[in-house]
């Protein structure tokens, strides 16, 4: 059988299957047994739960990650506390069922917990809400799934992953990703492009058609997956491999060439990360510095929230890195398809639109300040420049410039160091700062476009539903437009603007760009390449020529048709 889907990341692999889905508990299939047999199962789980506990901080204790065995060490001891143990006995020996009993006696410390001033003490809560998720599978005698520790190379296939999914990824383990949910902006499409691995996207319920441990061949050019396949067809498909990934090796080679035009226009090539670690920094001397760093990745897939000196050492190690290359750190961006379990967020029927990014740091001001003290401090050991997200007007940018005033304040009567010279910039995302580019330019030193969001809010499209996916159209004409007006009122006032979002990282719609008079690409590491390829074989004119052009054309099919054979011969 043949199933197709958005092909979020290119790329051929023959693999086997491995089913991931988050466990959620039913407590209204639990029925209670006698006091006696709920005791032995509560026992049992506790056992269960704290196997797996120790196990996982052996785990991140040999890969040397002691922030994660930080974590499992507080869960562990949360777990045999003795009197949370007592009460929830009692509980059972009085006749409510263990699942009950475990979950009404950690809601209640829960409760307490979220309840109290001392913003340490109420971090303890997610703490809490982890173990117990973790005490109520194991009672149900449910197998822990997670993707940090993998059986083998195999081929992830889900509904869909959210970034805790992904914050401990077995790399070396994922052959490619298949999910029934998302597009080319997703978290797994991005996910997937930073790892280069092959992923298939929005394939519906094609997921539940593969069996655990089935042999698939995943053609993520063509955009399909095979369940069925001869032996010719496994002999064609890894013949079709190896020539993707000779495509591949060549466009490696533009790697370290300076990403200079035709004509003589040197274009920054700057990289996209999401954390500190070896793998994110590894291209690190390909690139002209960052132009993204997601900082909210510091918070996800973990039950508290990270303290000043985490974020602090964090930053100080990137931005050593990079010397004097500029590091552009997003401030925290939760919300949308990104939610966390170490900070209160309720549930919103249109979280895209709903209280997000810098909206979300105004709800919780401890915790930006938190976040811009770390970076601050960071500032003395390289270029640093702070970006906030989800700006929509320029009462959001004179409020967000208030707490780095504040902060700023504070670091001096403290008498701790920081650069005074640190950049302050907004990613442009949302249409309405868009249109007032003229006045935000004179508000920041710098901008960066945010086009996975620019689309989805011009267009109007929600970009994880794969039911309206040919509604976002990130070569819609009318975002070329937009685009083009902000990059010229911020190169008026000589202020130097980006993009930081797909459409950096793509050939096509970077020759655009670089006609409209882009000359800073922000992108994922393994596109790094591609764009350098692009930039060394077009000249600045034809990229005006193409710009004009784009810009007159009335669909996103004419804009890529026209793309394609204008650039047929310089794009893989």
């Amino acid at each position: 059988m043949e199933y197709h889907g958005i092909v979020g990341s290119a790329g051929i692999v023959i693999g086997k299957v491995y089913h991931y889905e988050r466990y959620t508990f039913d407590m209204a299939g639990v029925n209670a047994g006698t006091p006696e047999e709920e005791l032995i199962d509560y026992e049992r789980a506790i056992a269960a739960a704290k196997t797996e506990l120790e196990a996982l901080n052996a785990h991140f204790h040999a890969l040397g990650d002691k922030e994660k065995v930080a974590i499992f060490a507080a869960h562990l001891e949360i777990l045999i506390d003795e009197t949370m143990d007592e009460e929830t006995r009692d509980a059972i020996q009085s006749g409510v069922s263990a699942a009950e009993s475990i979950q009404t006696v950690y809601d209640n410390y829960i409760s307490v917990f979220e309840g109290l001033e001392d913003p340490l003490i109420r971090e303890r809560a997610s703490d809490m809400r982890d173990v117990s998720s973790r005490l109520l599978r194991c009672l149900a005698g449910v197998p822990e799934q997670n993707l940090s520790v993998l059986p083998g190379p195999v081929i992830v296939v889900a509904d869909d992953l959210v970034p805790s999914d992904t914050a401990s990824l077995d790399r070396k383990n994922v052959l490619g990703i298949i999910t029934a949910l998302g597009g080319v902006t997703s978290h797994s499409a991005i996910i997937a492009r930073s790892y280069e691995l092959p992923a298939l996207l929005g394939v519906g319920d094609a997921v539940h058609q593969l069996a655990e441990g089935q042999e698939i061949i995943l053609d993520a050019e063509a955009g399909a997956f095979f369940t069925e396949f001869s032996e010719t067809d496994r002999i064609l498909y890894e013949k079709k491999r190896e020539k993707f990934l000779e495509r591949v090796r060549k466009t490696k080679l533009f790697l370290d060439r300076e990403p200079v035009t035709p004509d003589g226009q040197r274009i920054l090539i700057e990289m996209n990360i999401a954390s500190s670690k070896p793998q994110n920094l590894e291209k690190a001397r390909y690139s002209d510095g960052v132009g993204l760093f997601r900082s909210e990745f510091l918070y996800l897939g973990r039950a508290t929230l990270p303290t000043e000196e985490e974020q602090f050492q964090t930053y100080r190690k990137v931005l050593m890195t990079f010397g004097k290359r500029p590091v552009i750190l997003r401030t925290m961006d939760i919300g949308g398809d990104k939610q966390l379990d170490c900070l209160d967020m309720p549930k919103e029927d249109n979280p895209f639109l709903g209280n997000r990014a810098l909206r979300l740091c105004f709800t919780h001001p401890d915790v930006f300040r938190t976040q811009l003290r770390a970076a601050l401090r960071a500032s003395v050991y390289g270029n640093l420049w702070i970006m906030f997200p989800m700006v929509g007007s320029m009462d959001d940018i004179r409020k967000a410039k208030s707490f780095v005033m504040e902060v700023r304040k504070e670091l001096r009567s403290e008498g701790i160091a920081f650069r005074e010279d640190v950049k302050i910039g907004i990613m442009i995302e949302i249409p309405s700062i868009a249109m007032l580019a003229d006045m935000a330019a004179e508000e920041v030193d710098f901008a960066s476009i945010g086009t996975n969001d620019l689309t989805q809010y011009c267009t109007a499209v929600d970009r994880g539903n794969p039911e309206i996916a040919s509604y976002y159209q990130t070569f819609h004409p009318a975002l070329f437009r937009l685009i083009g007006y902000v990059i010229r009122e911020f190169s008026k006032r000589g202020k130097p603007v980006g993009v930081c979002g797909e459409m950096g990282g793509n050939p096509l719609s970077a020759a655009v760009l670089i006609g409209l008079g882009m000359s800073q690409l922000s992108m994922n590491a393994s596109s790094i390449a591609d764009i350098k390829e692009l930039v060394c074989s077009l000249s600045t004119d034809k990229a005006r020529e193409i710009a004009n052009t784009v810009c007159t054309l009335s669909t996103a099919d004419e804009v890529q048709a026209y793309l394609k054979n204008e650039l047929g011969s310089l794009v893989s």
